[in-house]
Order: structure tokens, then sequence, then C-alpha cells
């Protein structure tokens, strides 16, 4: 049996919302793959160090506050200085489109705005994700 991929869910920053973010969740857990949530309120430390721990190949953030373009790029910074330049880094929530290009630029794999089909995360991640 092929190992499942692996992800790691993470609020980073204050925002207090996760509802879509559990939901998210279970849509992937539900699609096959192994889901840690971290909860809400997470530091970029905090999510880099249990995507670290748990050998993630997916980091999937999520944004409902603004924080998105400091929180986002900050976690892909310490993905790189741990060396773990192979874990798929995606990201969603209230993000406006013209955020998207430098999210991109600063090294996330995917940015998915509200109303995206859930079934198009998966088969991105599942496309994109380097199987270790």
């Amino acid at each position: 049996m092929a190992r499942k991929i692996k992800m790691i869910m993470a609020k980073p920053g204050l925002d207090g919302h996760d509802r879509g973010a559990k939901l998210l969740a279970r849509i992937f857990a539900e699609a096959g793959m192994e889901v840690v949530y971290t909860g809400l309120r997470q530091t970029p430390e905090m999510i880099v160090n249990a995507a670290e721990q748990e050998d993630a190949d997916v980091v999937g953030l999520s944004s409902l506050s603004g924080v998105h373009n400091y929180f986002f790029p900050k976690v892909k910074e310490l993905l790189q200085q741990k060396g773990l330049n192979d874990v798929l880094l995606v990201g969603g929530g209230i993000i406006p489109e013209e955020d998207y290009d430098r999210l991109k630029q600063a090294g996330m794999n995917a940015i998915f705005g509200p109303g995206t089909p859930t079934k198009e995360i998966v088969s991105f991640i599942e496309q994109n994700v380097r199987k270790r």
C-alpha cells in the first residue's frame, strides 16, 4: 500500500475562525490524506516544527484576517531554513487576488480563494506533492 499524503493544516496569527480549516481537514482526510490540524493562533515556528515532527508532505495555511502577506512567506522561509524544501505549501482563505502573485513569488505553491471547488484543491495536492 502506498504511503498516504501527510498534511499539516494550520491557522497562523490571531485569526480565531477555523470552521473552514476544519472542514477542509475533513475533506482532505476523506480523500485519503493523513491530516494533522494544529489549531488556532499558530506562529510560523510552531507550524514548521509540526511539519518537521510529522514528516509532512504538505502544509496548508488558512487566513481570514489579512495576515497572509506576512505569515505565508515566513512559513516558507522557515521551511527552507530547516531544509524542508520538498514540502508543498498551499494557502487559502479570504485573500485578495491582487496578493496571489506576490505570495507565489514568495514560495507559495498555490493559493485557493473562496468558492474554489474542493476537488480542485485535492487534485492540485495529489498532482504536485513529492512523495517521499
